[in-house]
């Protein structure tokens, strides 16, 4: 996995930037009911989104949290006085205090079930009664985009997707949360080039393709063997999932942390 305090500089740029951020916070934003009132932002990053959510909103109060000291810096200054350090496992707030509670491009990010169930979990114990839990699905697979890059990578060894739609509709229905909606948007400036994928593959981004291993060294060559080498392919469309917690549900027991 990649190191999160080391690509916080680089972060936004690599990924979209501002065009990225403000896709996916008008998408958020549209499954956010109009009543709502506090909206914590779970893994924020550097808060690129998290700024656009508490702009995009007057009299929403955003509040956003990190678990990378780099990430979390960066998105203090975003939004100075709203960014917490904390471990989207064990969230820092009592019970039902949110309104809503997203999490954005987090869960395919997991090591497995148990910590999906673990945020999840956590997710809805902090969201009040009649409030909505909102999160992106299926990452990695929106990525393939139907290029020839993706024919090329089609053989690679890929990790279970922890963020599966059908999963995520199990888990968060294990603790009160059932579907209100959807939405897509684009993700803005991530078509992958060949020279970019190239890249991605020597520092880390595959996780099943450590750096300088002979499959990753394969797949590099393949890549550099097609044409337009620095031209983007489309951009992906990224999905979002909302869930309402029911207003009779029990408060849940906090998840503890696998650290």
């Amino acid at each position: 996995m990649l190191d999160y305090d080391k690509e916080a500089d680089a972060y936004d740029a690599s990924r979209g930037g501002e065009p990225r951020a403000a896709a996916a916070a008008e998408a958020v934003l549209g499954l956010v009911p109009q009543t709502a009132r506090t909206l914590l932002d779970v893994a924020c990053g550097t808060g690129i989104v998290t700024r656009r959510l508490s702009a995009g909103r007057p009299g929403l109060q955003v509040t956003g949290l990190d678990a990378a000291p780099a990430m979390a810096r960066t998105a203090a200054a975003r939004l100075p006085g709203a960014i917490l350090l904390a471990d989207s496992r064990q969230l820092p707030f009592p019970d039902e205090v949110f309104d809503a509670v997203t999490t954005v491009w987090l869960l395919h990010l997991v090591d497995g079930p148990q910590d999906a169930r673990a945020i999840i979990a956590e997710c809805a114990r902090v969201l009040r009664p009649g409030g909505v839990y909102i999160t992106t699905v299926d990452k990695a697979a929106a990525h393939d985009v139907g290029s020839d890059i993706d024919a090329v990578l089609a053989p690679r060894p890929r990790r279970p997707a922890q963020d599966s739609a059908d999963h995520v509709r199990t888990y968060a229905a294990e603790h009160g949360l059932h579907p209100a909606g959807t939405a897509r948007f684009r993700g803005h400036g991530q078509g992958r080039s060949p020279s970019s994928t190239r890249a991605d593959l020597r520092r880390g981004w595959f996780t099943m393709l450590p750096p300088g291993e002979p499959l990753s060294e394969r797949f590099a060559g393949e890549l550099e063997l097609l044409p337009d080498q620095e031209v983007p392919r489309p951009d992906p469309e990224f999905t979002l999932l909302a869930f309402r917690k029911q207003a009779d549900t029990p408060g849940n027991s906090p998840a503890h942390s696998g650290n």
